[in-house]
């Protein structure tokens, strides 16, 4: 017998991986070049060159008791110290390695965060439409989710509804921007107005609300647009970072959590963190991957692919009279459903090899999800296929 708190977690597997799943099935059937699949963010772009050489050199030239093993449960000094200079750099801040924790991506970065800091019953807020997972995350140490309805106009938090929502039992906020699944940007006024909803709603309370910054789409914007680092806004924010995306390496799980001295008691929230990091099994991040990551630190993605990608889906989309906002970051598109329920939509595009994923898996129904971290060739093949689909709705 399983238990019976994976029971509801067996009857919402995520949809997202059902339709990578359901992908693969129609590519055996069709062949690759004849499914189009926008489901998983999983990007096509290589990893730069240095992560390579970096691997063949450290594995051929290191001492393998180094590469392939134990550290401390935070990671490597070296490489947390080599990270903390590079973001120290590129915002301005005065991070020194022990206020980063190495960990097995941003998933378990959050995991562990949320680990430290909830009791069970507590609130952690997020806003729709949002990636789902957090909910599951929050579960796990028996937190409570509560949702803030989106701003469909925008897409930037809603944050009247935001402000009332928050209760003495509130003890975390998720924030995720660049984001997934609209791809929008959250503005530095949006930011500010958010701190300060959280300043006063501290004060008012007399409790230490996190705001935690999930930035696995950091370095991927377009158009000039800025991405606001948020320790510099909130004392009591913890940023979690993953290279999955900046340097294409989601199946590495690396990544890590900032907590700058300015977080409330932030010795002994480290210390929770890190023993959380061993506690949860993860033990510490991958040793080869952790040295890597200090070889290849400033390494930079190519947007300017994923650039092209989002341009020439995103016009044309809309040019057959598909509705959607043109992201400024990550690597989505946030679709309109031209019929109320989505999942008709998404289960209409499988006529045509086309894989959506349904709004509805990120708590906001009646859109779709579509990942442009594909090749330039699927996009634009897609495009005759997606016409086909919108004589049926548009």
């Amino acid at each position: 017998m399983i238990a019976e708190k994976m029971k509801p977690f067996i009857r919402n597997n995520s949809a997202i991986r059902m339709m990578f799943e359901e992908g693969n099935r129609l590519k055996a059937l069709y062949g690759p070049e004849n499914v189009f699949d926008f489901s998983l963010g999983n990007p096509s772009v290589p990893a730069p060159e240095c992560v390579k050489e970096a691997i063949i050199e450290l594995v051929n030239e290191e001492d393998p008791l180094v590469v392939h093993g134990y550290m401390s449960n935070a990671g490597f000094e070296d490489v947390r110290q080599t990270i903390a200079g590079s973001l120290n750099r590129r915002f301005g801040t005065c991070f020194a390695a022990k206020n980063l924790i190495m960990t097995v991506g941003a998933a378990s970065g959050l995991n562990i965060m949320l680990k430290a800091v909830v009791n069970p019953g507590e609130e952690v807020i997020v806003f729709a439409p949002y990636f789902l997972e957090y909910g599951a995350y929050v579960r796990n140490y028996d937190g409570v989710l509560v949702e803030i309805t989106p701003d469909t106009a925008t897409f930037q938090p809603n944050l009247t509804e935001f402000e009332e929502k928050i209760t003495p039992k509130t003890r975390a906020v998720i924030v995720n921007s660049p984001h997934n699944p609209t791809g929008v940007v959250y503005s530095e006024e949006t930011i500010k107005k958010l701190a300060a909803i959280l300043e006063k709603k501290q004060k008012e309370y007399g409790t230490v609300i996190y705001l935690i910054s999930d930035e696995p789409y950091r370095e991927l914007a377009y158009d000039g647009v800025e991405v606001p680092y948020l320790t510099k806004y909130y004392a009591n924010t913890v940023v979690g970072y993953s290279y999955s995306k900046s340097l294409s390496l989601p199946g590495e799980r690396i990544g890590y959590l900032v907590i700058p001295d300015e977080v409330d008691q932030s010795e002994e929230l480290i210390a929770a963190v890190t023993i959380a990091n061993r506690i949860s099994g993860a033990v510490n991040a991958p040793s080869l991957m952790q040295k890597v990551i200090a070889k290849c630190v400033d390494a930079e993605c190519d947007v300017a692919a994923y650039d092209r990608n989002r341009q020439a889906l995103y016009n044309g989309l809309t040019e057959l009279g598909f509705t959607c906002i043109k992201p400024q970051g990550a690597f989505y598109l946030f679709v309109k459903s031209p019929v109320e329920d989505e999942k008709a939509f998404v289960e209409a595009g499988k006529k045509y090899n086309i894989l959506m994923v349904p709004g509805s898996s990120f708590a906001c129904p009646g859109y779709v999800r579509l990942a442009y971290c594909v090749s330039y060739d699927t996009i634009m093949n897609s495009l005759p296929q997606f016409a086909k689909l919108a004589k049926e709705f548009v």
